[in-house]
């Protein structure tokens, strides 16, 4: 970077067309070498072609499956929280590839093994936990039983035969007398069933079975892993009792379809205290065995991620490499790839030296040819920006890119467009508030640029500079207007003004005199709160607004001069420059120097009264309205130049140009047969400049010049007209801001209450962010920015160009993974 040039912002780079033979073995490292350097715009040689068919598509395959690998491995460390821990290794930029390919193979094929592993050990620790459940649930639920039915047991073995309650069985009789080898033995399934659907479950089970099964439910406390899905769900614990295989089929194909876990359990007691055990022993291993999986896993992704950067970057540099070397055109018979290009002048050298420098390390025999091709073909624009002047480009290439060194706007935007906001948005407090937050964004830039932003936050980020440049020029402004939040002060001297007497009030200028010089910069603070203030200012600052667009105007269409010097046109400098200079100038320039004449004298014409009347009765006597000597004069010769101009605009450009084609294609049909050059060569050129060769039409051209001659007269007063916005939102800034304060903050402040005091400051800080820092700072933004697309930059700018993008790794880090 050190040895560039100087770069001229005003002017994009000189830019050439570049013709590259570069030898196959050295070919890759050549490619490397350039997207190091950054300054060369390959041209795609195999448009033709479909990706599947370019010479280096298997690498780009090979490549595309490294980057789902580390994809992959970035996945995985999200998850495992280590993500944040990666860092960029410190490695040769020579890695072999081949030897990257197959380590990220096995390193893939390790963690998918682990996870595999992993997940069938967890579904097996889920199972055991819910299996754990099941036993103790279901234990308490027979226990619970046993007592209640040896409780009844003893009530009926108390109570004499002849008292028996109502609640008694009616057939106990019967089932005393049978043999115990005859009762039916019933079946049971138990498990677990999500809790939302533990009532549907109930209700399919009694009706499928006919009420012939017992359901008993028990609720667990807390989620409980899935085995299946691994999420956490709420479950109940059933068990169900059923007689015969067919209500068992039933049951069994309910509890699959509602996704219901089954466990084996026994009514065995005995049996139910050693199968917890069990249970219990097995689940502390597998516990133990996941940790230690859990720990191996880490540590492996642990090892990659301290050279993921590494490798992706890497990755990332060898796809874009294939990419670009897909974009070369194969050279079989010579064995070497063949490139075309574009490439700043100032970076010849350099290039050539990488070039050279990629034969050295690649062992080649032969060099690669640097040659400089000749086009008309317009190059792409290129401006050298710093991170000062970005933002500032980046809102004029909004509007269009520039023509291929074409004026740039983006140098005057520099100063213009914070300088225009700051009129609109005139108060040095909340220009401070800016300041405040711009420099912690300058301040912190490192730490931002690095983090992933909202993108409200990243778009202020990257305006940082702009909104730097706009809160010094707001405090600026703020200062001739003399406001601070809207209160006024005598920052520079007292005020000129004083009362007369002791009946003087602040709310009227009755009374008021002169006793001291004027207030020395600015506004007096006098005026602030007087009856006249509103009509003094709104003067002021609609004639500041007029000037300052004539001013912008002016400059817009000396560019436009400047322009058509630099390309040579003359025809633009006559017919175009001239008389839209005098245009402009004879009416609205005018009215600038009547405004500046009124300021100097004190004059009390009015000068809305002139100008109507200087269309109207351009002859009449101007009478008190007349500033100085000769002003009728003068205001006849301005009209009759405004009139003379519109047809010097209109009709000789067309006419001339008509000439010109005459005169650069006479006697072109014969130059093929005077030439000893060959015919196919010849036609290769017409090819090229096809654009020279088309027939010449002189009506289209005729109306072309016809619209812009009215797009600029009725532009002239329209574009006036709309710098008028900057006393329309300068007035509405400041009333905003005097309303905000007056009628909350001093309203608070007048009554004895600390709550009310507390409710009004908030009100009044709310508002003063939420409508004035944020709301008149976006809209006064936007309002500039129209100033300088549609008023200034009409004048001269065509942006009809295209952008510079250079092969560039510079450019990788900062893109996200496909």
């Amino acid at each position: 970077m050190d040895g560039w040039p100087t770069m001229d912002l005003l002017r994009s780079e000189p830019m050439q067309l570049v013709h590259l033979i570069i030898p196959i073995e050295s070919s890759r490292r050549a490619i490397s070498y350039l997207g190091e350097l950054g300054l060369f715009q390959f041209k795609d040689l195999n448009a033709e072609k479909s990706p599947f068919q370019r010479t280096y598509a298997a690498q780009i395959k090979r490549c595309g499956e490294m980057a789902r690998r580390l994809r992959f491995f970035r996945d995985q460390m999200r998850k495992a929280g280590l993500l944040s821990q990666s860092t960029m290794s410190t490695m040769s930029n020579d890695t072999d590839l081949d030897g990257l390919e197959v380590k990220l193979g096995e390193l893939e094929g390790d963690l998918l093994e682990m996870n595999a592993n992993n997940e069938q050990l967890q579904r097996t620790y889920s199972e055991l936990l819910e299996y754990k459940l099941v036993l103790q649930k279901a234990g308490e639920i027979f226990s619970s039983a046993q007592s209640s039915a040896a409780a009844q047991q003893r009530e009926i073995e108390v109570q004499p035969m002849g008292e028996r309650s109502m609640d008694s069985p009616l057939l106990l009789e019967q089932e005393m007398t049978t043999d115990p080898s005859k009762h039916i033995k019933l079946g049971s399934v138990s498990g677990l069933v999500p809790r939302e659907k533990s009532l549907a479950f109930e209700r399919i089970l009694f009706r499928a079975t006919r009420g012939n099964i017992f359901l008993k439910q028990s609720v667990v406390n807390g989620a409980v892993v899935d085995p299946v899905s691994g999420e956490k769900v709420e479950k109940n614990v059933f068990i169900i009792f059923y007689s015969g295989e067919r209500a068992k089929s039933k049951i069994l194909k309910i509890c699959e379809a509602f996704g219901a876990n089954r466990y084996p359990f026994t009514d065995d007691l005995g049996k139910q205290y050693q199968m917890i055990t069990e249970v219990s022993g097995k689940i502390s291993e597998l516990k133990s065995t996941i940790d230690a999986g859990l720990l191996h896993r880490n540590s492996l992704l642990q090892t990659i991620g301290h050279q993921y950067e590494h490798w992706n970057l890497l990755v990332k540099k060898e796809k874009s490499i294939y990419h670009t070397l897909n974009m070369l055109s194969v050279d079989v018979t010579k064995m070497c790839l063949v490139a075309e290009g574009w490439c700043p002048v100032s970076a010849s050298l350099q290039i050539q030296n990488a070039l050279q420098q990629a034969t050295y390390d690649s062992n080649s025999q032969v060099g690669a040819i640097f040659q400089v091709l000749h086009t008309k073909e317009l190059p792409p624009t290129y401006f050298r920006t710093n991170k000062f002047t970005t933002a500032f480009q980046e809102i004029v290439d909004a509007y269009g890119v520039a023509k291929y060194q074409e004026a740039n706007p983006g140098v005057y935007t520099i100063v213009t467009f914070p300088f225009l906001f700051a009129v609109m948005f005139g108060d040095w407090g909340h220009g401070i508030c800016l300041l405040l937050a711009t420099l912690y964004f300058i301040i912190s830039e490192r730490k931002f640029s690095n983090q992933k932003l909202g993108d409200i936050i990243e778009m202020t980020f990257g305006g940082r500079y702009v909104i730097f440049m706009m809160a010094l020029f707001s405090i600026y402004t703020g200062l001739i207007y003399n406001e601070f939040f809207s209160v006024p002060f005598e920052l520079f001297g007292p005020s000129a003004y004083a009362c007369r007497d002791p009946s003087c009030r602040d709310a009227t200028t009755v009374g008021l005199t002169k006793v001291r010089d004027t207030y020395p910069f600015g506004l007096d603070p006098k005026w602030h709160g007087s009856r006249s203030e509103l009509p003094f200012l709104n003067s002021l600052k609609m004639k500041m607004s007029i000037l300052l667009g004539v001013a912008q105007m002016n400059l817009g269409i000396v560019l436009s001069y400047f322009n058509a010097k630099f390309f040579a046109d003359k025809l633009n400098v006559w017919y175009k420059f001239v008389p839209q200079m005098i245009f402009l100038n004879s009416l609205f320039g005018y009215l600038s120097l009547l405004i500046i004449v009124k300021w100097c004298t004190g004059s009390k014409a009015d000068l809305y009264h002139v100008m109507i009347y200087m269309f109207l009765s351009p002859f009449d006597d101007l009478g008190e309205n007349q500033l100085f000597w000769g002003q009728g004069f003068l205001q006849v010769l301005l009209l009759l130049s405004a009139l003379v101009a519109v047809p010097w605009m209109l009709f000789p450009k067309p006419y001339f140009l008509k000439k010109q084609h005459e005169e650069r294609h006479q006697g072109q049909s014969y130059a093929l047969l005077l030439s000893g050059e060959d015919p196919l060569d010849e036609d290769q050129e017409d090819h090229h400049n096809s654009k020279d060769h088309e027939e010449f039409e002189f009506s289209e051209i005729f109306v072309h010049q016809l619209i812009h001659t009215i797009e600029f007269v009725l532009g002239a007063v329209s574009n006036t007209a709309s710098y008028l916005r900057l006393w329309a939102l300068s007035l509405a800034h400041s009333e905003l801001s005097s309303v905000f304060y007056d009628k909350v903050l001093l309203l608070a402040w007048g009554y004895d209450n600390v709550i009310i005091l507390i409710i009004g400051i908030t009100v009044f800080i709310s508002a003063t962010g939420g409508v004035l820092l944020v709301m008149e700072t976006l809209s006064a933004f936007l309002h500039a920015l129209r100033l300088h697309w549609v008023e200034f930059m009409n004048k001269f700018y065509e942006g009809a160009g295209y952008k510079f993008y250079p092969f560039s790794f510079a450019l990788l880090s900062s893109e996200d993974d496909d």
